[in-house]
């Protein structure tokens, strides 16, 4: 048996309906996230800035900040 002989024509489906088709040894593969549907490949995620983590701890346990000037 070749090793081509186990790839044949397979089916991703994913969450959102699109439909891949590519080769695999499963005939039909489900996942959660496509491209199409992907929040970094869509263009709808928002990038959580790290700024101000600091300020945000002292304000939740009721420190003051020090700032200089």
């Amino acid at each position: 048996m070749k090793k081509n002989d186990l790839y044949k024509d397979s089916v991703i489906i994913c969450s959102c309906g699109e439909k891949i088709n590519t080769k695999s040894t499963n005939s039909e593969i489900n996942v959660e996230v496509c491209s199409s549907c992907h929040p970094y490949y869509t263009g709808k995620q928002t990038r959580n800035s790290k700024d101000g983590r600091v300020e945000k701890f002292n304000k939740k346990y009721g420190f003051e900040s020090k700032k200089s000037e």
